[in-house]
């Protein structure tokens, strides 16, 4: 079964450089213009991985995170802040309840990597 990944990012670049660069590694994609819109995806369906924006328009990333981690299904699901500000730190990591943070600046290998280290 493949592996599936919904990415979150208000840039639809964003969205298809990353859907892009997983589709090519095998992963299946799912796709979110912003947290709210996001959260249509967690209606039961399996996701293995969210990799979200920070600062979107209507429900941010740290919203997002945080409604994420209220679905008893999917609260251990682990989730990539991506972020285009490399000023966060392991404390604002934890804070979040986020699983990794990734400057937008890895797409590519440092992005594939960590998607693979985290759910293989």
């Amino acid at each position: 079964m493949n592996k599936t990944v919904l990415i979150v990012d208000d840039s639809d670049f964003v969205v298809q450089m990353i859907r892009f660069t997983l589709e090519q590694e095998g992963y299946t994609t799912l796709a979110g213009i912003d947290g709210q819109d996001a959260l249509k995806h967690f209606d039961g369906q399996h996701i293995d991985l969210v990799i979200t924006d920070l600062n979107m328009p209507k429900l941010d990333g740290l919203g997002l995170i945080n409604s994420i981690r209220l679905h008893a299904a999917y609260q251990h699901i682990p989730i990539v802040l991506f972020d285009s500000n490399n000023a966060h730190d392991a404390d604002y990591l934890k804070r979040s309840g986020a699983t990794a943070l990734l400057s937008k600046d890895a797409v590519g290998d440092q992005l594939v990597s960590t998607v693979k280290s985290m759910i293989g």
